[in-house]
């Protein structure tokens, strides 16, 4: 039983290499074609700015400190945007297991 894992295991990994076996879609993964692509860059970048502006709101309301904290945040959510998108286009290089 252990030598049939063993080989499946060795078989799958071999057709991987010859791109036999076509890799899951994981998460992190670009969609397909430049209008996918852009459209991730782009609801990235919006929902980093609606979240910000979203706790700076609600928080300067609660607190009495407008504008201050809205604009604290509107700056922390577009720093966030950037950064996500950034990360979509550079993702983390992850060792390869043998």
């Amino acid at each position: 039983m252990n030598e049939r894992s063993d080989f499946e295991d060795r078989l799958r990994q071999a057709r991987t290499r010859q791109g036999l076996d076509k890799r899951p879609a994981g998460r992190g993964s670009l969609p397909p074609g430049p209008w996918g692509i852009g459209l991730r860059a782009g609801v990235e970048v919006v929902s980093a700015l609606v979240v910000g502006i979203g706790f700076g709101f609600v928080l300067d309301r609660w607190l009495g400190t407008w504008p201050w904290l809205f604009l604290v945040f509107f700056v922390l959510g577009s720093a966030s945007g950037v950064l996500n998108v950034y990360r979509l286009f550079n993702p983390r290089k992850t060792p390869r297991a043998n």
